[in-house]
């Protein structure tokens, strides 16, 4: 039971019961981490034909034993319901700090049911479990609601929010937490929206037991020394963050340019990498808890029509801004970067939704009058435009928020959706990354990047077999 803390929290929203149970440690054991326990408890809870908005849907915000631990990267957790996106198992991961959170507060889980008539936020602080009113918080973007819920609890509480664009049902909407980190694929701040759920507030002051501590944290060290003297765990991403990848990738010809269409090698990736970030707009590094790698970006963008201050961008949101858009204006891609965070969506579903959106416009298949201005690839203007529109569920906003597959189907052009399951592919071709084709076709949760990333032995294992190779540097 080591590194679990043997409880589970569970709120119902329609009754308004607060309960503790024990957590099954068969269960713990056979289904190791926060996806496995998940999605086990999730199924055995939940009819699969649920529709994702049901109030007898579930939502399950759950840890496993490594977080809060010393151990390399331990602060992701993950949330698993029915993706309303693409009708199957949906199952995200956010890094940050309400994980290990979560657990110094005394839970393994959270097991969300029912839904709300009003706007409430629950607060967890060690004990004591409350649900709150939020009918001043409903509208808020994920910032301004965080710093709201912050200054009404406690200014050390880990906030989990949703923005506009999952009270609005946008199918590909995100939870964000620490303001900034995503859980963002396949639309479960959606399903938070339905419940009227607007956030989790959480405050922990307790620890975790470790059964040797002293061989535990051997074997940490050990794992952070193989880390650090990776050339991209340890130089790369601290230096350039994720956004490094985008010359990699773009050098083995496996990024995606303009929906897909022009193969794998994008003119602009340079202007859009890591490297340029760096030089440009760069402010800080920042890393998640008891992160050795801290491939955070602190960004700001300080003036022209682009003007943002925040984080990111990642390298997904980098290429669905960038290559997949064939926009090479780095800070119309911070901006937009921005805009997803603050409004709460997920920019890989979106950047691609976008670009799908822009290939059907080039193809005489949207109009001007259906997007309200032209739409053509390489337009900075139109990224932005668009991500507005869509966090604020207006316009042509309205169709880009059922994401590619549904937006091009109604046309008829359903095969311009870069899709699996519905759910947009994100930034490494398969066709020249065979093993990530492979894995977007076998993901329960459709293209997915993060189901086994063949990338690391695929691409990454090639492009840093001379070490310095690795990035630009």
């Amino acid at each position: 039971m080591n590194g679990w803390m043997g409880k589970l929290l569970r709120v119902n929203l329609t009754t308004g019961k607060i309960s503790k149970e024990p957590l099954n440690m068969k269960d713990a054991n056979d289904f190791v981490g926060a996806r496995g326990l998940g999605t086990k408890i999730y199924c055995d809870e939940v009819d699969p034909k649920i529709d994702p908005f049901s109030a007898d849907n579930k939502i399950m915000y759950m840890t496993g034993p490594l977080k809060g631990t010393f151990a390399a990267s331990p602060g992701r957790y993950e949330v698993v319901t029915k993706a309303p996106l693409t009708g199957t198992i949906g199952a995200a991961n956010s890094g940050g700090h309400f994980g290990p959170e979560l657990k110094f507060a005394g839970y393994d889980g959270i097991i969300v049911e029912g839904a709300s008539k009003k706007p409430v936020y629950i607060f967890i602080n060690d004990d004591k479990v409350e649900i709150r009113k939020a009918d001043h918080l409903w509208g808020k973007t994920v910032h301004e609601a965080t710093d709201i819920l912050n200054g009404e609890t406690s200014a050390e509480a880990r906030v989990a929010c949703i923005g506009p664009a999952g009270e609005n049902i946008v199918l590909f909407a995100g939870i964000l937490n620490d303001k900034n980190r995503a859980a963002g694929r396949g639309g479960l701040g959606a399903v938070m929206g339905s419940k009227k759920l607007k956030a989790i507030v959480v405050r922990g002051s307790g620890g975790i037991n470790i059964a040797r501590p002293e061989k535990f944290m051997e074997a940490a060290a050990a794992c952070r020394a193989k880390l650090k003297a990776h050339p991209v765990a340890g130089t790369g991403l601290p230096v350039y963050g994720t956004n490094v990848l985008v010359n990699i990738i773009n050098s083995q010809g496996a990024l995606p340019t303009r929906n897909w269409r022009d193969g794998g090698e994008f003119e602009g990736a340079n202007d859009t990498g890591g490297e340029s970030l760096a030089e440009k707009y760069l402010v800080k590094n920042k890393g998640c808890y008891a992160c050795s790698i801290g491939c955070g970006r602190q960004t700001i963008v300080p003036s022209g029509p682009f003007a943002s201050k925040g984080e990111g961008p990642e390298y997904e949101a980098a290429w669905a801004y960038g290559a997949s858009c064939g926009v090479n204006d780095l800070a119309a891609i911070c901006k937009a970067n921005f805009l997803c965070n603050e409004y709460g969506m997920d920019p890989i579903t979106l950047g691609a939704t976008i670009a799908c959106a822009m290939e059907m416009y080039e193809k005489g298949i949207l109009t001007e009058k259906e997007i309200g201005r032209s739409l053509p690839f390489g337009d900075a203007e139109g990224i932005v435009a668009m991500t507005e529109l869509t966090g604020k569920y207006e316009g042509f906003g309205k169709k880009l928020a059922q994401g590619s597959f549904r937006m091009a189907a109604e046309k008829g052009a359903g095969d311009l959706s870069m899709s699996v399951k519905k759910q947009e592919m994100p930034a490494y071709d398969g066709r020249s990354a065979q093993g990530m084709g492979l894995e977007y076709a076998t993901s329960n949760r459709g293209g997915c990047h993060v189901r086994g990333y063949m990338t690391s032995p695929e691409l990454l294992g090639r492009a840093c077999k001379n070490g310095s190779s690795c990035y630009r540097g």
